[in-house]
């Protein structure tokens, strides 16, 4: 029986229909049989939630951006406030007959001055001549066109510029570059040293370590013998905002009673402080510690002077080391715990330095500035000097010296305004050692205006060229070896004493313009950005917050050149203001709250004693008094610096020139730090006062 042919008609109609039907159910999802009788299988549609999420985001980024547009427009409403209430503050202080201004008899302000009257000419010069057209085509004397009076004039000028007037001035260019290089290979150097002692980490080591001071009842036994006789001195002069926390930080050290003494060392020549100073004493004589009071009727040598005197006294035989804080340092409880132990042993060391710490580095531009400095000072120069050479300049405060050690080398002695420094040179000549404490800080606080800063600048740069002078034959007949006696002639005087404020001052002040005027004499773009940029970067390390800071930092240190410069001459030619000692104001920014907790440190000294609070009230009321009845005196202001005034428009006005000549790199040098010797001329950087 043969098979059925398919019926290929019917299967055919079969899926006609089969398609039909599956195109109704599709149409009537809500159809209750269909839900039952077929399954449904097609493409998911979008989900809505992601465009309402798309809908959303959209206003979202559109609020962000309003938002930021207005941040942005805020931040432009208060640059721009601050410019007007920066330009009318200028304007009120050059205006006001009552704005002090500094002196205006010094050679070196003449000299600039006079800087200044022929940059303008040549200025006014090169405008005739650039609106004319002959930078174009500049008229020479040889040539066959008859010349005007004005072209012979300025054919005759070029002629002169470029064979007598530029020669020497590209031969004094080479030697600041050389300088300038040769100080910056010392920086590197430094850093590269400060880098392998963070790396191999290289410390001195203490030969002890001193655990719990013995309490009041147990300093009559052995133990107590542990601790030799410490001496701490606390030289002060006119300090009113500072004498409480200074005095209460050094009563409060961990350390036995009988194995230390306090001399509180006031020169203060107002009545009222030294009675606020005596009450000071009175009270922390009565809480049982071992202080006493000295003033001198005639303050002589400054502060090398008060600590010689000091020195004098009969019972300073009975003590082996001396600790020595300024007026505003405030050592931590355990400050001679840390520092004495590293005596032990050497025999031949004669001081511990530690680090200073500043509690109001924060409080302006200028403080933040000081302390890009400062820690590229303790952080890479002393440590650096102290661990490889064992000689670095003492600080002249928060460090400790072996008596014996300031004996032999001859004591404090008077003829310098850097008497710290003086000492350390003739220890070091004499064969001691020094050590460096990185590690071990004491809080101190940074001039706040630029008033102080200055002259506390002056008296730095002023003084080691006085020391120098002095001491530059006692190096050469000394008994240390020849790599000690180069290392303290060229290094420590020469190149950054010396080397530094010159080339800085000459290249960037004096140079820098003159050669916009004199183009046949140039100075280089690196030498102008980028080495100057690189070594910024250099001595900010140490301070990395401060890094948003290193353009300001740059830009500032260029202006103090003429204020380290002109301290460097005046000690090197013993000018009458090298031995000017004005003594940097304090503000006492961490009084109060230090003194909160000076006193709850001294509160066990009060019930060891014996003593009741009532007893030392005795010159509270006195004192009380005297606080009421400060001098007032003449009200602060902020001055004018003639010195700074007078390069910022020399720098302005060679700024113009280098634009007329389409110099880039060196307009925006010569424009931006003008304008910086203009704010600080007009001592708008740091405290200021209304």
């Amino acid at each position: 029986m043969s098979s059925r042919p398919p019926n290929y008609e019917f299967q055919e109609w079969w899926n006609k229909q089969r398609e039909r039907d599956h195109d109704l159910l599709l149409d009537k999802p809500d159809d209750h049989n269909s839900t039952f009788l077929s399954v449904e299988i097609r493409t998911p549609p979008a989900d809505r939630t992601v465009d309402k999420e798309r809908a959303r985001s959209a206003r979202q980024l559109s609020w962000v951006c309003l938002l930021k547009f207005q941040q942005i427009a805020g931040s432009l409403a208060s640059i721009s406030n601050g410019a007007i209430s920066l330009v009318r503050t200028a304007n009120r202080r050059i205006a006001s007959p009552d704005s002090p201004a500094d002196s205006s008899s010094s050679r070196l302000y003449k000299a600039i001055k006079a800087f200044l009257i022929v940059v303008l000419l040549l200025l006014c010069f090169e405008l005739v001549a650039y609106f004319k057209g002959w930078h174009f085509s500049p008229p020479s004397v040889g040539s066959a066109q008859m010349l005007g009076l004005a072209e012979l004039v300025y054919a005759n000028w070029l002629h002169i510029r470029a064979n007598y007037l530029a020669p020497p001035l590209q031969t004094l260019t080479n030697v600041c570059i050389v300088l300038f290089l040769v100080q910056s290979v010392d920086r590197v150097v430094l850093m590269l040293g400060c880098f392998w002692i963070k790396f191999q980490r290289l410390k001195p080591k203490a030969a002890m370590e001193y655990k719990d001071t013995p309490s009041v009842e147990e300093e009559g036994n052995e133990n107590v013998e542990d601790y030799p006789m410490v001496l701490l001195q606390i030289p002060m002069c006119n300090e009113r905002e500072v004498y409480q926390q200074s005095i209460a930080a050094v009563c409060i050290q961990d350390w036995p009673r009988q194995r230390m003494l306090v001399q509180v060392l006031d020169d203060s020549d107002e009545l009222d402080v030294q009675l606020l100073i005596k009450a000071e004493v009175q009270k922390w004589q009565q809480r049982g510690v071992h202080i006493l009071y000295r003033h001198r009727l005639l303050r002589t040598g400054y502060k090398a002077g008060n600590l010689k005197s000091a020195m004098s006294c009969d019972y300073v035989k009975d003590y082996e080391f001396v600790a020595i804080f300024d007026a505003d340092f405030q050592p931590g409880p355990d400050f001679l715990k840390k520092t004495i132990p590293y005596f032990k042993g050497n025999d031949d060391l004669a001081l511990v330095q530690t680090r200073w710490s500043f509690v109001n580095k924060d409080e302006n531009l200028l403080t933040r500035l000081q302390n890009i400095n400062l820690s590229f000072h303790f952080e890479v120069e002393q440590q650096v000097n102290g661990v490889f050479i064992n000689f670095f300049g003492f600080n002249g405060t928060a460090g400790v010296w072996r008596i014996k050690a300031l004996e032999e080398c001859g004591g404090w002695l008077e003829r310098t305004t850097v008497e710290d420094m003086d000492i350390a040179v003739r220890a070091h000549l004499c064969g001691w050692k020094f050590i460096y404490l990185d590690d071990v800080k004491c809080l101190c606080e940074l001039p706040e205006s630029y008033e102080a800063y200055k002259k506390q600048q002056h008296r730095w740069h002023s003084g080691p060229m006085q020391l120098f002078r002095l001491c530059f034959m006692d190096v050469l007949r000394s008994k240390v070896s020849v790599a000690k006696k180069a290392n303290l002639i060229f290094l420590f005087f020469l190149l950054r004493k010396l080397i530094l404020p010159f080339y800085s001052f000459t290249l960037f002040c004096i140079i820098l313009p003159l050669t916009m005027f004199l183009p046949e004499a140039q100075l280089p773009a690196w030498v102008v950005c980028y080495v100057p940029g690189i070594m910024s970067i250099l001595n900010i390390l140490p301070a990395p917050r401060s890094f948003p800071f290193i353009v300001p930092y740059l830009l500032f240190e260029n202006t103090m050149s003429v204020t380290k410069f002109n301290a460097m001459i005046s000690g090197l030619f013993r000018f009458g203001s090298s031995y000017e000692w004005v003594v940097t104001k304090k503000l006492g920014r961490s009084s109060e709250t230090d003194l909160v907790a000076f006193e709850k440190e001294s509160d066990p000294l009060l019930e060891t004693t014996g003593l009741h609070r009532s007893s030392s009230e005795s010159g509270l009321e006195e004192l009380s008094k005297i606080e009421i009845s400060k001098k007032t005196g003449k009200p602060k202001r902020n001055r004018l610096y003639r010195k700074e005034l007078i390069l910022a428009f020399i720098l302005l006005t060679a700024s113009v020139r280098s634009l007329l000549s389409a110099q880039g790199i060196h307009f925006y040098f010569l424009l931006f730090q003008g304008i910086t010797f203009l704010v600080v001329g007009l001592d708008l950087i740091g405290e200021q006062v209304s």
